[in-house]
């Protein structure tokens, strides 16, 4: 039998910190049995897998190799106002002139993730 994902786990410096921002940019809610200064905070995502995140004493150095794709369900470039607005930093602009492509942003700790176009905009232009 294949193996499940259960966990995808982050990093940090402040577990519960980043766990808001998550939070808030998937809406979804972060447990009552967490609470600031636990070292594991998490939430589990539609499919029941669990964003964990976890205190680690050194910080974030170099790139990522493991990152997070959203699709959001509002239009790409409002997604990506919406979340700097949240406290996402913008790192790479990849968005075409025809509306295809994605932004690269950066969690509050400096972690990459891509915002893609959203489901309505990818039947508009494959």
């Amino acid at each position: 039998m294949p193996s499940s994902v259960l966990n995808v786990s982050v990093d940090c410096a402040d577990p519960y910190k980043l766990c808001q921002f998550w939070s808030e940019v998937t809406g979804k809610p972060i447990p009552d049995t967490d609470s600031p200064g636990d070292d594991e905070v998490g939430f589990e995502l539609n499919d029941g897998t669990t964003l964990l995140f976890l205190r680690v004493p050194e910080p974030k150095t170099v790139k990522n190799r493991l990152h997070l794709c959203l699709q959001p369900d509002i239009p790409r470039d409002e997604e990506v106002e919406r979340l700097l607005g949240l406290g996402a930093t913008f790192l790479h602009d990849l968005r075409n002139p025809d509306g295809t492509g994605w932004a690269v942003l950066a969690d509050p700790e400096g972690n990459e993730f891509c915002v893609l176009r959203s489901a309505a905009e990818r039947a508009e232009k494959p």
